[in-house]
Order: structure tokens, then sequence, then C-alpha cells
């Protein structure tokens, strides 16, 4: 079953972020684009390169209007040991929200129940609080932030410009694609 169009339930969970401990609820998520980006666990192997990967683009995804929201099924207080005990993960300035219970990971479709860990997923959420665009990948492939930054771009445009769509590999700034009879055939 798709997750498309399923808006998010409600939530509350323990976060770290920018060198405090906070909440981040369902209600934060609302009125803005939002990117989640759930991980197998802090301390390992792939997720620093792909969290790093997030941290270098955050820039360009606060530009878009976009808050990032990684993910994993440590505690809030594991996620501020990493940050003190790396330089790579030091570097990211987004929420890392802690969900030891797996209830997010399981809303979102990605808890791995025998591992108590998540697989690897990304997931758009528009600013009504509805998924439009995800991926999960096993936990051995790592992701792309800038492909994923590019996925949010396209999906803000066919929000904002409805009748019109984004072709492949398409940038802020391509041609768009108008959907009609003309069209059929002729791509």
């Amino acid at each position: 079953m798709s997750l498309i169009g399923r808006e998010v339930n409600d939530f509350k969970v323990k976060a770290f972020h920018n060198g405090e401990f906070k909440d981040v609820s369902k209600a934060d998520i609302l009125g803005k684009w939002s990117v989640f980006v759930f991980y197998p666990a802090d301390f390992t192997f792939v997720c620093p390169t792909e969290l790093s990967d997030l941290a270098d683009l955050y820039e360009e995804f606060q530009k878009a209007g976009t808050e990032i929201y990684s993910v994993s099924t440590d505690s809030h207080f594991v996620h501020k040991a990493w940050h003190d005990a790396s330089d790579t993960i030091k570097r990211i300035q987004y929420p890392m929200l802690a969900d030891p219970t797996g209830k997010l990971c399981r809303d979102f479709g990605v808890y791995i129940e025998d591992e108590g860990m998540a697989l690897r997923g990304s997931f758009i959420v528009n600013p009504q609080g509805r998924i439009v665009s995800y991926e999960i990948n096993d936990n051995s492939i790592g992701r792309d932030a800038s492909e994923l930054l590019r996925k949010v771009q396209a999906a803000q445009y066919v929000a904002k410009h409805g009748d019109q769509v984004c072709p492949a590999k398409w940038r802020p700034g391509a041609e768009t694609l108008k959907p009609g009879i003309e069209l059929v055939g002729r791509l």
C-alpha cells in the first residue's frame, strides 16, 4: 500500500538540536515543507556519510523552506553523545529526532521489528502534513542528498503549478511539461 498522500500521524518525540534537547511534534511540521530521513543507528558506518551529505546541503534545503529531520531509534542522549564524539556529526544543524520506542518508524513503515532499528527511508512531507514522495532502501545502500533536494524542489514546483509536471532530472529553472493530448506519443 502506497504512503503517497497519507497524512503524517500525530507524534511527539525528543530531539537533539543545536546543542539542546527539545520536543518536536506534528504541529512543528505543519505549514512548511519537511524531509524525514530515517537511518538505522548512531555510531555506525553508512549513516554518518548520509547525515554529513545532508549537512552539506542544509542551507539549500533551508532556502527551499524545508526542514530536515533525521530519525533513528537511538535516544536523544545518544544523539548528543554521537555529536560530541564525531567531527562529522558536529556539522549537523538540523534536528536529530529520537524514536526509541519505534513509534515514528512504524508510522512511516520503516521499522525493522527483529532489529529494533529503521530502514533507510526518505520522506518528503508537504505543508499540509501529507507525504508526497518517499524512498526506502536496504540498510546497505546510502542515499544522495542532492537527489532528495531535487525531489523537494520538484514537489514544491508541482504544488505551485498544478497543471505542470517535472520530467526526469528536472532542476529549478528547467522546462517542465504540461500534460495534454498534444504530448501523447510525442515524447
